[in-house]
């Protein structure tokens, strides 16, 4: 990457300097005049696929590996400062099994119309972004994997740098319109899921990728009573990453990936009356990629994946809600076939035991293998066309 970016890492010591420094007037009061606040949830799924074995796991066989426990402290100083910290232990087959931070930032909301938060903090793009992190917040065991792919949701949630909000009334007649702008430096490890597929053709990127991103989201509340229409654009800029190849019986070469990422462009919308929730978006993320091993290999590719999803959900009794969504990925550069699409149609059950313990039964019939939902190394014999996946999972949250 450029010299004069900024790496993520020279941020920690940044941030945590600004939360002590906003802490420290505060450090002869009580911990309640403090406000500190710790939640947190821990979950437990199991996969089973008739087919494809999915998320680097022997799901074919049924599989257990999908575990999480999440924990974040927050704290309010002072009247319009926040702060806060979150980590994360994740493991999915061979995503994760490791303890990662979801963010770390400090929010100070001067009033309604402005406010900023600064730090390791959420990209408040598209409709969900901001709170796939919160598993007990919503009903699916998996969203949309076009738009909020898991085995890349550490990459994705968040960015380092900061974000500025806030709230303009446009008059009783025409509702209320929330903007959100941000800017910073993504990082995206070595490990993604976004590069099983590279890692598989020997492709390996020892250091992951980072570029410098910018966008805006508006989020209009109508004047219709529960109806929110929305919409945002994530800019990224070029990144040159070193990488190597390795190629049986040949050896293994240096390289460079160069990553040029156009606009990605999400529209969204929801609706929530009483007990129904009808919400849908789509998304459009070109790039141009170009591998680069001089003197054996230049390979210039560009995709553009297109997604998109209508949901709805119904709060059947107290306690028990069910749901269904429609998605639907493509890539407008792939050839044509299985591996340029994927459907998936779920429908989702949730029953909640208490405030505190909740279940979730979650089935997917899955057409097409476009959405980097399989690793080769585990399918052996071939990917399926088609494939059904069953989702159990339990969760605590405090």
């Amino acid at each position: 990457m450029e010299g004069n970016i900024m790496r993520p890492n020279r941020l920690l010591p940044i941030v945590a300097i600004l939360i002590v420094m906003a802490a420290k007037p505060a450090s002869t009061q009580s911990l309640d005049d403090l406000n500190i606040q710790i939640h947190g949830y821990a979950t437990q799924g199991f996969l089973y696929t008739t087919n494809n074995n999915i998320f680097t796991t022997t799901s074919s066989n049924g599989s257990p590996a999908w575990t999480e426990t999440v924990l974040n402290v927050t704290s309010q100083p002072m009247p319009k400062l926040r702060i806060g910290v979150q980590g994360r232990y994740f493991l999915l087959g061979n995503y994760g099994n490791a303890i990662t931070l979801d963010w770390a930032a400090a929010d100070y909301k001067a009033n309604d119309r402005f406010g900023v938060r600064f730090g390791k903090v959420k990209t408040p793009s598209g409709l969900l972004n901001e709170v796939q992190d919160i598993d007990p917040s919503y009903m699916w065991s998996l969203l949309p994997q076009g738009i909020y792919p898991i085995a890349s949701r550490n990459s994705l949630l968040s960015h380092y740098g900061g974000v500025v909000y806030g709230t303009m009334k446009l008059g009783q007649k025409a509702g209320k319109l929330e903007y959100r702008g941000w800017g910073g430096v993504r990082s995206i490890a070595s490990n993604d899921g976004y590069f099983v597929s590279l890692r598989e053709e020997g492709i390996d990127l020892p250091n992951g990728l980072s570029e410098v991103i910018d966008g805006i989201a508006l989020h209009w509340k109508t004047p219709l009573s529960g109806l929110m229409l929305g919409a945002s654009v994530n800019h990224g800029n070029k990144d040159i990453s070193a990488t190597t190849l390795t190629v049986p019986t040949y050896g293994t070469f240096s390289g460079t990936l160069t990553s040029l990422a156009g606009n990605i462009q999400q529209y969204f919308g929801r609706y929530e009356k009483d007990r129904l929730m009808i919400a849908g978006e789509y998304e459009r993320a070109p790039a141009n990629v170009t591998l680069n091993f001089p003197g054996f290999l230049t390979e210039p590719s560009r995709v553009d994946y297109r997604s998109w999803y209508a949901m709805a959900t119904y709060k059947l009794i107290e306690k028990l809600s069910a749901g269904l969504y429609d998605t639907q990925f493509v890539n407008r550069q792939g050839a044509l076939g299985p591996t340029r699409d994927s459907f998936d149609w779920v429908f989702s059950g949730r029953y909640d035991f208490n405030q505190y313990l909740y279940a979730k039964a979650e089935q997917h019939f899955m057409a097409g293998t476009a959405n980097n939902l399989y690793d080769t190394t585990l399918n052996a014999d071939g990917l399926k066309p088609t494939t059904k996946l069953t989702i159990l999972k339990i969760g605590v949250s405090f």
